[in-house]
């Protein structure tokens, strides 16, 4: 063949492979616009209310008549990078496709999917900000020009995401507000004109007076127990160590988690602009006038997340708003309520037992870290009766009823939500103990607070008596847009609430102990 034939079929084979090229490029771009609508998504999405959801939310049903579809949301701008796009709507169909065949449906838990922790894997920041490209449209309000201006200045450095605060954009989600909560809350039932009568160590219900709520008081009896956990634990950490032995006085302890109920009782009596600390409020010993305590500013949006208030564990406030609780507390019963130590709470969480739990079980054979438990499940069956944790939560919380009490008449002592405690937080605590101390308290020093018991979204391995955690108070306010933040609310932590313990009053007597 002679040069110019040679050329002459080069050109032709290029041609041809431009052509064929210029049409797998038009097959892929077709191919992605018809596997992109949205009843070609709802033909194997297996989450049937979705649907509905989002012909109810804003993206929708909105006054502009424009509609937002299911690709819009949950596929990454092509301006962005054609590889990155195509990548996550395979990886995105691979996963619907899998759980359309293998999954049954409703053994899902699709509670957890309309959580934010979810939603933020699955919709991109880019996508919004390409739609919405005036963050300051006419009649936004102040609280929202605040938080588009903390979103344009702290976006990347913290990264924030749009879905944190507009998490009910794309689909409803009952019960869910974005707005700043105004005015009292209402509660129901007798409002209580009388202090409940204390006078043995023995189990009472708290009645505040001019409130509703209504706190059941279960006594510990003191005793000699050992704090923390042996190394050779299933799932032990270094800061649950070295083990102590120490002695704790009798007190009271809230039967249950502090619930809504109860906290709004105290945000409608004492909410407020205010900062009174509560150090100087017990400082000396004083005892100021009830009205004296500042409480919280109103939440945004109701701190409940939608799951329901009531006999609910409240959830969400600050270790300073917990305590200004058991400083109202105080004030309007005239008995002594505080948060608990830490060395108190793993006493009354074990209730004379010594195992991880103080129910009978290997947390080995409860936990997902287990690749077995994780592909094949795990018995639940014993944990799930003292326990709300990841197994079992649908990722919120639930009522105290849903579980048994522990030996001492306590429930929820694990699971549920992580409980504050009086105890500044270092790692090496215990080392700083005696055997045989009495009522020990942590160091005086440390810039966060331990936290105790694990919440409802905790595997089973951080739901161990001995296990240990702490606040991260700036990573818990990081989406919070408010100059100073919040000394109230966090923005960024839903599994945390409290409980209270009550000191014996003066003149009721408690058999020898020890």
């Amino acid at each position: 063949m002679t040069a110019k034939g040679k050329r002459k079929t080069w050109l032709l084979i290029g041609l041809g492979g431009a052509i064929v090229g210029f049409s797998a490029m038009l097959a892929l771009e077709k191919l992605s616009v018809e596997t992109s609508t949205n009843d070609y998504c709802m033909s194997c999405h297996v989450h049937t209310q979705a649907d509905a959801d989002w012909k109810k939310s804003i993206h929708y049903n909105n006054e502009s008549g424009v509609v937002t579809d299911c690709a819009a949301c949950h596929l990454p701008p092509k301006e962005d990078g054609l590889l990155r796009y195509y990548m996550t709507k395979a990886r995105t169909g691979a996963k619907d496709l899998w759980s359309y065949w293998t999954k049954d449906t409703d053994e899902i838990d699709w509670q957890a999917r309309r959580e934010v922790e979810y939603a933020t894997g699955i919709v991109f920041n880019a996508t919004c900000e390409k739609c919405h490209l005036n963050l300051y449209p006419e009649g936004v309000t102040d609280d929202g020009i605040t938080a588009h201006l903390y979103y344009e200045e702290n976006a990347r450095k913290l990264d924030l995401q749009c879905i944190s605060c507009h998490l009910d954009a794309g689909h409803e989600i009952p019960g869910y507000q974005h707005k700043t909560l105004e005015g009292k809350v209402e509660t129901v039932g007798t409002i209580y004109d009388s202090l409940a009568i204390v006078e043995e160590f023995s189990p009472f219900t708290e009645t505040v007076p001019g409130t509703n709520a209504a706190i059941r008081m279960v006594a510990i009896p003191g005793g000699s127990f050992t704090i923390g956990s042996s190394p050779k634990e299933p799932y032990h950490r270094p800061d649950e160590g070295p083990q102590r032995t120490v002695r704790i006085s009798p007190f009271f302890m809230g039967e249950t988690e502090v619930t809504w109920q109860q906290y709004w009782a105290f945000y409608n009596e004492t909410m407020s602009e205010g900062r009174t600390p509560p150090e100087v409020i017990y400082a000396n010993n004083s005892r100021p006038d009830v009205d004296a305590v500042s409480g919280p500013t109103p939440p945004f949006g109701f701190p409940d997340q939608g799951w329901g208030m009531g006999d609910r564990p409240a959830i969400t406030m600050t270790h300073y708003a917990a305590e200004t609780f058991c400083q109202w507390l105080s004030l309007k019963t005239g008995r002594k309520y505080r948060l608990p130590t830490e060395a108190e709470w793993e006493y009354a969480a074990r209730a004379g037992t010594e195992s991880p739990y103080f129910f009978e079980g290997d947390p080995r054979k409860y936990s997902l870290k287990r690749t077995w438990n994780r592909w094949f499940g795990a018995d639940t069956s014993m944990i799930g009766r003292y326990v709300v944790c990841a197994g079992n939560s649908r990722n919120q919380t639930e009522e105290p009823s849903s579980v048994a009490a522990n030996p001492f008449g306590l429930k929820n002592m694990l699971g549920n939500v992580m409980e504050y405690c009086a105890d500044r937080y270092v790692e090496d605590a215990y080392a700083l103990l005696e055997d045989g101390m009495t009522d020990p308290r942590g160091p005086e020093d440390g810039t966060e607070f331990v936290v105790r018991g694990g919440s409802y979204s905790d595997d089973a391995s951080r739901v161990r008596c001995a296990s240990r955690g702490h606040t991260l108070h700036d990573a818990w306010l990081r989406t919070d847009p408010q100059n100073p933040k919040s000394i109230w609310w966090y923005s960024d932590i839903k599994g945390i609430g409290f409980r209270v313990v009550c000191e014996v009053p003066e003149g009721v007597t408690v058999n020898e102990y020890f």
